[in-house]
């Protein structure tokens, strides 16, 4: 019995100390460019040696891999909380997921032709994002497979984090307007699938 417990006690610890590198790495991303941070940048926030972020992750690539899929989790939980065909309440989601993530995004988006390992996690994060624009307005999206495809470019383009860069921090708009012209975009090219 106490063999079972100190081979849990030890599972527990090492899933507790790969959460807390990660978390530490979330934070930096979100603060840093993405060469800024290094291996020894997020051991020493997360309070372990070098070796030990390398011994959960391998190398800096894999602890990507492991931020981008927290970043996805916490973007779904955000983006769907939407009611599908509701633009507004879809939008404002995808807003405030921006909001907390999309200088980060935007960061690594610009990096990845420099980064090959954040290049793959770009593309994942846009199949992501698609399969978001579909499940909240699939229902308005025609059933031709080409002009599906084209809407779903045009909401694509209309809800990317450029977008949202370029609103709220090129031209400095509100939130509230951010939302609104976002949501016009949508509106627009919604209104553009009918004959």
């Amino acid at each position: 019995m106490t063999r079972t417990y100190t081979q849990s006690g030890r599972a527990d610890s090492k899933v507790a100390t790969r959460a807390r590198i990660l978390d530490a790495a979330k934070d930096l991303f979100l603060e840093k460019a993405f060469e800024d941070v290094t291996l020894a940048s997020i051991a020493k926030a997360a309070g372990v040696s070098h070796q030990t972020v390398l011994n959960h992750f391998e190398s800096k690539a894999g602890v990507v891999v492991g931020v981008t899929e927290l970043f996805a989790e916490q973007a779904t939980a955000a983006r769907y909380t939407a009611a599908p065909g509701d633009v507004e309440g879809a939008v404002g989601a995808l807003v405030g997921d921006y909001e907390h993530m999309g200088d980060a995004n935007v960061r690594w988006a610009t990096a990845g032709d420099r980064f090959p390992e954040l290049a793959t996690q770009m593309d994942v994060a846009r199949a992501g994002h698609r399969t978001w624009l579909a499940t909240m307005f699939g229902a308005a999206l025609p059933t031709d497979p080409a002009r599906r495809e084209h809407i779903l470019d045009a909401l694509h383009a209309a809800t990317d984090v450029y977008v949202w860069k370029l609103l709220r921090r090129d031209l400095r708009r509100s939130r509230a307007e951010t939302e609104t012209t976002m949501a016009d975009l949508v509106v627009g090219v919604l209104r553009g699938i009918a004959p």
